[in-house]
């Protein structure tokens, strides 16, 4: 699993400074219209809204954009669309399960953009129930090392219900029950550390550990899929080296 944490918390600060940037503030704002829908506009009795609210901000996401979404997802401004949760199950190159998770106002043509995704990048979609035994919902939450030491974070969280502390080389990635994801932030928070991200999240409970090869395929359809608008969400169980992630660069 480290592997792919690595992978996808490295992606994320690419993303930041990428010129797809203002194509991920749009799924950010997504996220904080649809929280706000879901729970109320008040991030404070919200803890899925302040989430999300805080994901956009570490990511730079404009304020004003932030605000609006909250706005039209209370129902407080018009023009908010009426987004559902899809969940898509498919296979990549060399047997790797995806879950592929869309918010979408149009159920087709999100399925169709997965479907073409998934068969031009030698992947193709599986039947509903067998991908999705192999992942597991936890909570996560990224801190940034900063000075911070995984002693620091460990006895920060441990009381609050975290299963364990992983070291991803920039960060430590805090792993709890989805319940416990709540306490875990607000431990953090208490004392005084930093964190970059936290929310539920899908980890393989088997992966499938890749060559250089296997992993510019796997890391090539990622992408494509994460271009869609309608794709949220990506969940792989590969797993890569550190050797084969510099090589893939």
């Amino acid at each position: 699993m480290s592997g792919h944490s690595k992978w996808a918390t490295t992606k994320h600060k690419k993303a930041v400074i990428d010129a797809k940037r203002g194509k991920m503030f749009a799924k950010l704002v997504k996220n904080v219209e649809v929280a706000a829908r879901t729970g109320g506009g008040d991030p404070a009795g919200n803890p899925t809204l302040y989430d999300a609210i805080q994901k956009a901000k570490k990511s730079s996401v404009p304020n004003d954009n932030i605000d609006r979404a909250v706005k039209r997802g209370s129902g407080l401004e018009a023009g908010g669309a009426d987004y559902q949760t899809i969940m898509y199950e498919g296979y990549g190159p060399n047997g790797v399960a995806l879950l592929i998770e869309c918010l979408t106002d149009n159920r087709n043509r999100a399925a169709t953009e997965v479907r073409t995704a998934l068969t031009r990048n030698g992947g193709s979609f599986a039947d509903a129930g067998s991908v999705s035994y192999m992942f597991t919902r936890k909570g996560v939450v990224i801190v940034p090392k900063a000075g911070t030491t995984e002693d620091d974070v460990m006895l920060a969280v441990l009381d609050a219900g975290a299963e364990e502390v992983n070291d991803l080389g920039e960060a430590f990635e805090v792993v709890s029950e989805p319940t416990d994801l709540i306490a875990v932030r607000t431990a953090l928070q208490d004392a005084g550390i930093e964190y970059e991200s936290a929310e539920s999240s899908l980890i393989p409970s088997v992966t499938v550990p890749l060559d250089e090869e296997g992993a510019r395929k796997i890391f090539k359809l990622i992408d494509v899929l994460e271009d869609s608008d309608d794709v949220q969400n990506v969940y792989a169980n590969f797993d890569v080296s550190d050797e084969v992630m510099a090589a893939v660069g």
